[in-house]
């Protein structure tokens, strides 16, 4: 095996199809909250996010990105994390952003950056803090999610302090996959003049924010060792804060599936990111 992805895993990272039983999943509406708020021209470029009920102001906020190869998944499938986070006191963004193959690297992680700032500058008419945000994110969505809290570049591209990201948290995210020998990543990336700029683990640096690593024991689709490669590379940078856990028994999809209110019992992801994030919020 020559890449950090299993080769039987040529399917989509998260697609609609991983997650079965997800339309069960999808509330019927907002109950509290906007959706369909644009960040961008593009179509691709729009958000939803749920507000905690009861109001309240300088709420901490979960900016959660989905997964799906970097080439699929939107944010309507998973609704169900904007209810979780919003019914632990969180206000809750979830955006979308372009794909492939209409664009490549880095095109999607400078859409995340350009719906924070939106975020930033007009989430307290929602209630949320804009120096509270937390990044979440599953699979490519936590690939994502480690790039735009380590590689400075990004946040700094659309005006952003570093520090306006208090904590990120990834979810089964590949961080170290190199050399790019398999369809998707190839398609996302392959075009890049240095590989080694795609990577995460790249930019481990000793003042990175607070980062939770969290992975299943038997994902075959984004290896544990992803997980295990950064969180070491934090650490051995001297980043202050790395936490990194396996949860045993779980899949690929099972990690993000977990937050969801009728399979939390397979495993405390929720609970677990809950604590991380709210002791650094």
């Amino acid at each position: 095996m020559t890449t950090e992805f299993s080769r039987r895993a040529l399917v989509p990272l998260l697609t609609a199809a991983a997650l079965p039983g997800c339309a069960a999943l999808r509330p019927g509406a907002l109950t509290e909250g906007a959706r369909d708020i644009p960040y961008g021209r593009h179509p691709r470029q729009r958000m939803d996010i749920y507000v905690p009920p009861g109001g309240g102001t300088a709420r901490p906020l979960v900016f959660f990105i989905h997964g799906g190869s970097w080439a699929n998944g939107d944010r309507e499938t998973y609704a169900f994390v904007g209810e979780a986070f919003s019914s632990r006191g969180f206000v809750t963004v979830i955006a979308d952003y372009r794909l492939v193959p209409e664009v490549r690297f880095p095109a999607f992680i400078e859409d995340g950056a350009l719906a924070l700032r939106v975020v930033h500058d007009t989430i307290t008419r929602y209630g949320g803090a804009a120096q509270r945000i937390q990044l979440v994110g599953h699979s490519a969505g936590a690939y994502n999610a480690m790039m735009l809290a380590l590689d400075r570049r990004y946040l700094a591209a659309v005006g952003l302090r570093a520090g306006t990201i208090r904590s990120a948290v990834g979810l089964s995210g590949p961080y170290d996959f190199l050399p790019l020998d398999i369809d998707v990543t190839k398609a996302a990336f392959g075009h890049a003049r240095d590989p080694a700029q795609t990577q995460p683990i790249s930019f481990a640096r000793r003042d990175a924010p607070p980062i939770f690593l969290a992975t299943g024991s038997d994902d075959t689709t984004v290896l544990p060792r992803n997980s295990k490669r950064l969180a070491g590379a934090l650490t051995k940078a001297g980043a202050k804060s790395v936490s990194l856990k396996i949860y045993p028994g779980l899949g690929h999809a099972e990690t993000v599936l977990a937050i969801a209110a009728p399979l939390r019992w397979r495993a405390p992801v929720l609970d677990d990111i809950v604590a991380f994030i709210s002791a650094r919020g």
